[in-house]
């Protein structure tokens, strides 16, 4: 198991327990949080595609709020979920979390809905943020490691 496996199921820990013992904070753990830790793990993308995607999420959160707002019924979801899928095949995301986090305001019971697209960005923003620095460190343990090696 690498680090940046142990360090992603530490942080996604760690926003669980934030969520349960912070009243305000309840809207930052979602489960599919860990579907977003595996993506950006399994996958050797760049920040910049990884950036999309965190912006994808937050959009379509956004935008299921929105709709939830105005009409919370299964015609709102049904309308949320095409253009959800309509935005991931335009701008070619392809993570399909996405349409999972839109969907978060129908399910979720938080009395602050509002608060959705904010905890899906902070959330994510977090993942990226952990990833890159577990990147960095393994970066330079391979580093300092390959140096050793060769010095004998």
């Amino acid at each position: 198991m690498n680090l940046k496996t142990i360090v992603i199921c530490l942080y996604v820990g760690l926003i669980y327990w934030l969520s349960l013992h912070f009243s305000f904070l309840d809207t930052l753990f979602f489960p599919t949080l860990g579907a977003f830790s595996f993506l950006f793990l399994s996958r050797s993308s760049t920040i910049s595609e990884v950036g999309k995607v965190t912006f994808g999420a937050v959009v379509s959160s956004g935008i299921g709020t929105l709709l939830y707002y105005i009409y919370p019924s299964a015609i709102s979801l049904f309308v949320n979920v095409i253009i959800t899928i309509w935005l991931i095949n335009k701008f070619k995301w392809n993570a399909p979390p996405i349409v999972a986090v839109a969907l978060i305001p129908f399910f979720s019971h938080s009395a602050h809905h509002w608060a959705i697209p904010l905890s899906v960005c902070a959330a994510l923003l977090g993942l990226m943020l952990v990833l890159y620095i577990a990147g960095l460190v393994e970066s330079r343990r391979t580093t300092a490691y390959e140096s050793k090696s060769t010095a004998v």
